[in-house]
């Protein structure tokens, strides 16, 4: 990776190859075989049953700015060309809000639309002293996942209503996405492919969602190219697509499995990709790293296997 982004520098990853194309398996490391058994899901999904009916061919992308300096900021957005709207990454360990306010307004003289994400980052207090701060000079899109729990999202959004909340982790890390929104505690639901299970699960939800009056925005999980293809293909086929999507994060990477994406006018071409071989090969991970791999896709096999009502394919 380019520079350090959720704490690691490098991103690994299981590729399957099916009949209907390419899939990945990259849950994170810390996740455990329950939750990573939905990413194995998705994987399975992309590569036999490929993806769901487009209608639409490109897909409008935001910047993402990682937790840098802000005279970084100019050096990422270059990697955009054409993005109307970018996330900025906040409430880091070890920064202050100071640092925040002035990466997002680096971000902000060049780019109109800005949103924030906190990761939970912050209590309640925190979060309404940082996003009052972070709205001073500049109105947000939202904050995503500005506090860790439901009841916070809840209380943060009674007390800034002017500063619309995404929900990200209380949606894709819930036994029941539809908590936060049913509690009153998000305008906006960030939604990956991987955790949820599949681009067809991801739509299903999207539907749900839309009956309460929430908007999706499709986002990576710091996928691949080949697991970036299942996000764009998602976001390909969702009737309406208001947000600019998370699916850039391909410019973090140093070196990928296959050739990065063209970005142009701020979209992104939602065709699924296929890996390079020597690239695949370049980037092959050790034979322990890859055992462990190995192994813990088997143990999710096992736990999807075990599901009497799965739908694998």
């Amino acid at each position: 990776m380019r520079v350090r982004f959720r704490g690691i520098t490098t991103r690994e990853a299981v590729l399957l190859e099916g009949p209907a194309g390419w899939g990945e398996f990259a849950p994170f490391p810390e996740y455990d075989d329950a939750e990573a058994a939905h990413w194995l899901r998705a994987g399975l999904e992309a590569a036999w049953l490929g993806p769901p009916t487009p209608v639409r061919e490109r897909v409008p992308i935001n910047a993402t700015v990682p937790a840098i300096g802000p005279e970084r900021v100019p050096e990422i957005l270059a990697r955009f060309p054409g993005a109307r709207t970018a996330k900025v990454k906040v409430a880091e360990k070890g920064q202050t809000l100071a640092q925040d306010v002035a990466r997002v307004n680096a971000v902000r003289a060049q780019i109109p639309n800005v949103r924030v994400d906190a990761n939970g980052g912050w209590s309640v207090d925190d979060a309404v002293t940082a996003l009052t701060a972070l709205t001073t000079d500049g109105p947000l899109e939202y904050a995503e996942q500005p506090c860790a729990t439901v009841p916070e999202l809840v209380e943060v959004r009674r007390r800034l209503p002017d500063v619309p909340i995404a929900a990200d982790e209380s949606i894709r890390r819930a036994e029941d996405p539809l908590r936060v929104v049913r509690a009153g505690g998000a305008d906006v639901a960030v939604v990956k492919v991987p955790p949820l299970g599949g681009m067809r699960r991801l739509l299903a939800l999207a539907d749900e969602l839309a009956g309460h009056g929430v908007p999706v925005v499709v986002s990576s999980a710091l996928d691949t190219a080949v697991g970036m293809g299942a996000g764009l293909a998602a976001a390909a086929a969702l009737p309406g697509l208001r947000h600019a999507c998370g699916l850039g994060t391909g410019g973090l990477f140093d070196a990928d499995v296959a050739a990065p994406r063209e970005m142009s006018d701020g979209c992104l071409d939602a065709r699924p990709v296929v890996p390079d071989p020597a690239r695949v090969t370049e980037l092959a991970a050790s034979a322990e790293r890859a055992e462990w791999w190995l192994a813990r896709l088997r143990r999710c096999y096992k736990l999807l296997a075990a599901d009497e009502g799965a739908d694998l394919v």
